[in-house]
Formats: C-alpha cells, structure tokens, sequence
C-alpha cells in the first residue's frame, strides 16, 4: 500500500511552502507580532486567493482532509499568522448542519473560531436554548465573524457581534490572538447533536496535529542545520554522541508524527470507522512528541535557542498552544480508551 501523497498533493504541499516562504518568513511574522493586528491581512488575503478557508468546501478547493492536513502542516512549518484551521473547522460544522454562514467562511468574506473546553459543565444550555459559561481561550475570538460552541453533547453557533466581541488578552503565542468568550444567555443555533461535536473533535484533533508536525519537522530541520555548523573543541557539535542521539530520537518523533497525522486525515477523508481512534491518536501521539522535539531543539542550539532574537522561540511557543487545544495528550488518552473500551465490551476486535 502507498502511504505517500499523490504527485497532486505534492504540487499543492509545493504552492503551498512557496507562498508562505514569500508571505509568512520570520521576518514577516515577526513584523506581525510588532504591529499588534489579530491577523497578517496580506498572508489571509493571499490564502483567500488560492481558496485555502474552502479546502474541503465546493466554493472553494472542493478537496478533502489530507489536502487540509498538507495546507495545515505548512502553516505550522511557517507559525504563519493567520486563522485557517479556526475557519476551517468553523466552516466544517457549519456546512455538515447546512448553515448559510458556511459559504461565506468558505470564500473568505468571514472569519470563523471555535469555542471549546475540557471542563464538564464549562458551558451549559439554558432552559430558553441560549449558552452561558465561559469556555477556554478561543483562538481569533477578537476578529472573527462566526464562533461554533463545543460541548460534549451538542455543537452550537453564533455571530460574535450578537454575543458580544471579546478582547485580545495578552499570550505567549504571539502569532495568534486569544480572548476570552463570555457567555450569558447568548443566542445560539444547535448544529448538531453528540455525533456532530464528535466529529468537530475529530477535525480538531487533527488539524492542530498537522500544525504541530509543521512546526517540529522545521524545528529538527533548524537543529540538525545548527548541529553542523555548531564548531565547539575543534568539530561540529553533531559529532557528539549525546547531540547525535537528540536528533536521532527527533527523526523519530516527526516521523511518528506524520504518519498519525496523515492517517487520521485519510481517515476523515474516507469516512473511516475509525476516525475518532485516529484522531486522538494523532493528538495524543503529536502533543507529547512536539514537546520532545522542542525540548530537544532548544538542547542541540543551547543558549542561544532560548532567546528571543532566535526563531525556535516562535515554535516553541506555538507549539506549546497547540498541545493543549481541543484536548491535551491526556484527555485524548481517556477519549481513546473510552473509544476502545466499547470494542471490548461488544466483543470486537481492539486492533
């Protein structure tokens, strides 16, 4: 069996690197985090141009989840910033309950966000049908148009000016804003039941898997690079055996990384049974291997990794968000034993 994309995903992953290369380098990015906006308007603009927020949409690319995944990937290659998987997955809730509002995410015109949280309870429906509560810190709250609401049980929408706009607060991750989304009776439309908020997870899981896998796959690049040209006593530091084994264990981990990832997107893509396994597998697979490879990242460049003029930081510090969206590693252990724990009590096949 082939595991490798086809030469038309290949040409997309190729225009995608291209754009971002030229659009969404350190440079920009960090002139993005100076000027203080939400978002890079030109980077979102040109995404817009080449249908990027429609990936899996028919106003857009029209493509499927592995073409999101590889679009994804990149932008965590390149910390680009800019809120493509906050509409992506607002845009996939949408169109699944058939939500007008999901051409608009899908050409552009709006901006989506997901609302989500692992605390039972964190946001409840009232008696009226409106939400209270307040959720975890949303990515692109402050500038989106449309937020879906995540719950265990349901998955809800609603236009943020109806709800009330948050403010930005202050991050670690400078390349995306956060906000706080207080909910006090705000007016919602139900998506979707347990089966729709199941599948909004699965899409989670998996797009913020492939921006982690971007984002270690450069940073193993950048130390190996560093590795080489690092002299100390005479000779590259990646002559040393401790440096040598830090880049062999991170090999490893982006490995591991991208055929979970992969998997569950394919899995999405083809309406696999098994796409919820696949999912918090790639989650909790890819949070606790992006740590690994961060941690080891800032060992092979020593002290200069750990300031801000060098550009591991911007990694690390993404990376370090996108670990604990949509379920950290240990809640997708629970989910994914859960999942398996109903195979084993119908007698089914675990493998």
């Amino acid at each position: 069996m082939d595991f490798e994309l086809s030469d038309d995903q290949v040409a997309l992953q190729e225009a995608a690197r291209d754009l971002l290369d030229g659009l969404s380098g350190p440079a920009q990015v960090r002139a993005h985090m100076a000027s203080g906006q939400s978002w890079d308007r030109a980077l979102w603009a040109a995404m817009i141009a080449q249908g990027w927020p429609g990936v899996t949409h028919p106003e857009g690319l029209g493509l499927g989840w592995v073409e999101a995944a590889v679009l994804l990937e990149e932008v965590g290659r390149h910390t680009a910033p800019a809120p493509f998987l906050p509409t992506l997955l607002a845009l996939e809730a949408l169109a699944k309950a058939g939500d007008g509002r999901a051409s608009s995410l899908a050409t552009g015109e709006r901006v989506g966000c997901v609302a989500w949280s692992r605390r039972p309870g964190a946001v409840a429906e009232e008696d009226d049908g409106t939400l209270s509560g307040r959720p975890d810190p949303v990515v692109a709250a402050d500038a989106a148009d449309v937020v879906v609401i995540w719950t265990p049980d349901a998955v809800y929408a609603a236009d943020i000016d109806e709800i009330g706009r948050p403010a930005p607060e202050p991050a670690m991750d400078g390349t995306r804003s956060l906000a706080w989304l207080h909910l006090d009776h705000a007016p919602v439309v139900r998506l979707g039941g347990a089966e729709a908020a199941a599948a909004l997870l699965d899409r989670a899981a998996v797009g913020a898997s492939a921006e982690m896998l971007g984002g270690a796959a450069r940073v193993l690049e950048m130390s190996a690079q560093y590795a080489k040209d690092r002299v100390q006593f005479g000779q590259p530091i990646g002559s040393f055996q401790a440096v040598k084994h830090r880049c062999a264990d991170m090999v490893v981990d982006v490995e591991g990384m991208r055929s979970t990832a992969w998997w569950a997107a394919w899995a999405i893509a083809a309406g696999d049974p098994d796409t919820s396994v696949a999912a918090s597998t790639a989650k909790t697979w890819c949070s606790d291997a992006a740590r690994r490879v961060m941690a080891s990242g800032l060992q092979v460049h020593g002290g200069i990794g750990f300031t801000w003029e060098h550009d591991l930081h911007l990694y690390l510090k993404r990376s370090q968000l996108d670990q604990v969206s949509y379920g950290a590693a240990d809640y997708h252990r629970d989910r994914l034993a859960g999942l398996l724990r109903e195979r084993v009590d119908a007698g089914a096949d675990v493998i």
